[in-house]
């Protein structure tokens, strides 16, 4: 329990450093860019797990719902930005989806189908946006890594929300890190 806790309060930590925000730097093209693209910004990073952690906390089919409401929007973002379609506010789309994601998870809140499924959508359009803009080298190679990659810390989020659900405390304080992490970004 305690080593949790630990874990769990180094990420609070690690994600609250400013410097780790839009940090998307050049990790060379095609497949490998996209792979490491959702890494190197805590922002996608943390929107990754906490949807997933969101989706753990749903009830019945929603669990897999969400995800795959997510995977597709993400799609439709990268297709998006690469038809040349003009999203506003782009980051702040992503910091905003970073925010409420924590505010959800830390309020254990239930939304409607339809409204979970339209926030899951609208967050994830905001980071195909980013990533279809960003992207370098093959376009397809591009998208598969960060579709592989945005659905690995997905799960890694869905993982730990399942094993979170028992310590409501525990979750609570990881969503409240998440959300004060939007509010940095």
């Amino acid at each position: 329990m305690k080593r949790h806790a630990l874990t769990l309060c180094t990420l609070a930590a690690l994600s609250l450093s400013p410097s780790l925000a839009f940090a998307h730097t050049s990790t060379g093209t095609g497949l490998a860019s996209g792979l490491l693209h959702p890494l190197m910004g805590a922002d996608h990073l943390l929107a990754m797990l906490a949807i997933g952690v969101w989706a753990a906390l749903q009830p019945g089919q929603m669990r897999f719902a969400i995800p795959g409401a997510l995977m597709l929007a993400l799609l439709a973002g990268f297709g998006a930005a690469l038809s040349g379609f003009a999203l506003p506010m782009v980051e702040g789309g992503i910091a905003l989806s970073v925010l409420l994601l924590g505010i959800l998870i830390t309020t254990m809140v239930r939304l409607p189908a339809s409204a979970a499924l339209l926030l899951t959508a609208l967050f994830a359009l905001f980071h195909g946006f980013a990533h279809g803009h960003e992207a370098s080298g093959s376009l397809t190679l591009f998208a598969v890594g960060f579709m592989a990659t945005s659905a690995i810390l997905h799960f890694g989020g869905s993982l730990a929300g399942h094993h979170l659900r028992a310590l409501p405390i525990l979750t609570r304080s990881a969503g409240a890190a998440i959300a004060v992490s939007g509010l940095i970004f």
